[in-house]
This record gives C-alpha cells, sequence and structure tokens, in this order.
C-alpha cells in the first residue's frame, strides 16, 4: 500500500486530532470514531485507520492511569477472555484492512459512523440481555471470547470500537471503573495494532508514521481542553454535537464511497 501524504495533510490531520480528543473529552465518547472518519473523508481510509492508532493507544493510556492498582489487576482477571479473543481478532481486522479496497472500505466506514449515531443514545445491544440466562451466557468466559473475537476483526480494521463498549455497559460497573475498564480493553488492543501495523507495513510512509506518533500530543490534550469545557454545557447539548458532526462525516464517507463527492 504505496501511499504518499503530504505534511500539510498531515498538519490538518494532526489538528483534527486534537479536535477529536477535544469531542472526547467533551461528551465522553467518540475519539476514535471522529477522528478516523473525518480523516477519512480526506485521506485514503485505511490510512486514516492506520493513522489514528497511535493516537487513541496515548488517549487510553491517560485514562486508564484513573484505575488504583488493585482495580487494573481485577479487571485484567476478569476480562482476559475478552482482550486475549479481541487481540485475536483485532490482528485479522488489520490483515483485512491491508488489502481493502478504498471504495467499498470508505462506504464501510460511513454506514458503521451512521450506525454509531443511530445506537449512541442507548448503547441497546447486551443490556437488552437483562441478567437472565441469556444474559448470564454472554457475559461468561465463552460469551467473552466470542464477543471479544467479532469485536476485535472490526475494531482492527475499522477503529470502531462501540460493540465492545457495549458490551463492557452489560457488566453494570460504576462510572468511573466503566471507563477504565474500557480504557484497558483498548490501550491492550491499541498497544498490539501499534506493533502489528509496523511489521505488515501497513503505514503509507515513514512521515504518517512520525506525525502518528507525534499526534498522541495533541490529541492527550484536546481530551484535557474537551473535559474543561465539559462544564459549558448540558449532557444532551454535548452529545448532540457530537452525533450531528458523525452524521455529516458518515453521510460524507457513503457519498464518497459511491462517488458523488
Amino acid at each position: 500500500m504505496a501511499i504518499s501524504v503530504p505534511w500539510p495533510a498531515v498538519v490538518a490531520a494532526t489538528l483534527t486530532v486534537f479536535v477529536a480528543g477535544a469531542t472526547n473529552g467533551l461528551a465522553g465518547f467518540g475519539f476514535a470514531v471522529v477522528g478516523t472518519m473525518a480523516l477519512a473523508t480526506a485521506v485514503d481510509p485505511a490510512a486514516a485507520v492506520v493513522f489514528m492508532i497511535v493516537p487513541i493507544f496515548a488517549v487510553n493510556l491517560s485514562l486508564v492511569r484513573d484505575l488504583s492498582p488493585e482495580e487494573l489487576r481485577t479487571c485484567s482477571r476478569r476480562f482476559a477472555p475478552l482482550i486475549g479473543a479481541a487481540l485475536v481478532g483485532t490482528v485479522l481486522g488489520m490483515v483485512v484492512l491491508d488489502s481493502a479496497p478504498s471504495g467499498p472500505l470508505r462506504i464501510g466506514l460511513g454506514l458503521l459512523t451512521l450506525g454509531f449515531v443511530a445506537t449512541a443514545q442507548r448503547f441497546v445491544p447486551f443490556r437488552s440481555l437483562g441478567d437472565g440466562r441469556r444474559g448470564a451466557v454472554v457475559r461468561s468466559r465463552p460469551g467473552m471470547v466470542g464477543v471479544g473475537g467479532v469485536s476485535g476483526v472490526l475494531f482492527g480494521g475499522t477503529n470502531v470500537g462501540v460493540q465492545l463498549i457495549a458490551y463492557l455497559r452489560s457488566f453494570d460497573l460504576s462510572h468511573g471503573l466503566f471507563v477504565g475498564v474500557v480504557a484497558l480493553v483498548f490501550l491492550v488492543l491499541n498497544g498490539i495494532r501499534v506493533v502489528v501495523a509496523g511489521a505488515f507495513g501497513l503505514y503509507p510512509s515513514v512521515s504518517v508514521a512520525v506525525a502518528s506518533v507525534l499526534a498522541a500530543a495533541p490529541a492527550v490534550a484536546g481530551v484535557a481542553v474537551g473535559k474543561r469545557l465539559r462544564t459549558a454545557a448540558d449532557e444532551r447539548a454535548r452529545r448532540g454535537v457530537v452525533l450531528s458532526l458523525l452524521t455529516v462525516v458518515g453521510v460524507r464517507l457513503v457519498a464518497g464511497g459511491i462517488g458523488v463527492v
């Protein structure tokens, strides 16, 4: 995949990462989706997915520090099957990404973005299982392996992890612990993705790889700025702004994939 990305585009991408970070800090979600999908409207979507790996890693590293050492050990043991299966799925997803044509990938990313918008108000898929027998099966170790494997493939190829977030929400963790566990899962997944992307030669050029590393700083800074702005608007307004932005991006991706724009 030999794609040359000029430095002005890299600078623009870095600014996009900052805005995505601020969006995440403001609304509490959406960094990977906003950043990846916004970039994919302007550059090759596969390059956009790869560019975002290191910034996503950095953002989750900053969030996982909120877990105490005891919480970190407990959560690591409890969700080990989910993380292990997701790691395998993530590598498979990246293999698919390396051979995916630009047009269909752009359409797929757009549809995933619009799907994220449609379900973001309520993470329904796993909560609807309740505490009955089906819910217990899905939350069991075999259930974690199944969910982790399928979700890992999708995340590895698109940076979309809403299905993992929905699954983790079904465990009724406290808000702080939930945020920490989500950060832990995506920290591990993106750690292996950095290695796989380098080993498979998925970065379009050395300059893009370097820019991706440098973009970690504005990503973390954006999250910090967004957190400070969080008190300026209520939750409904914050989510409305983010979902409106994602709707526009999703439509543009689908339109670009079918050659309309």
